[in-house]
């Protein structure tokens, strides 16, 4: 799903409802949304997926991130943090 499909999708639902995020596809736990981010995903064949920066920042460094936290080849994603 991109950010203009969920846009779309948001836009039919009552603007005051909480956001949950489900834990796993089996609906095996549900948090509160607390906050998102953007950055960049790359999906791994063998191994867990990548996510991180699209780019290194003056911000970013001084926040402590650095080169290893960029995620070269990655798509443009939006991530949404769960509260716990």
């Amino acid at each position: 799903m991109t950010v203009k499909e969920l846009v779309e999708k948001l836009q039919q639902v009552d603007p005051e409802r909480l956001v949950v995020c489900q834990k796993d596809p089996e609906g095996n736990g549900y948090s509160p949304l607390e906050d998102w981010w953007t950055g960049a995903y790359l999906a791994i064949t063998i191994g867990p997926v990548k996510a991180g920066l699209e780019k290194l920042t003056a911000a970013d460094r001084r926040a402590g991130y650095s080169e290893e936290d960029v995620v070269r080849d990655g798509v443009p994603a939006l991530f949404l943090v769960p509260l716990d």
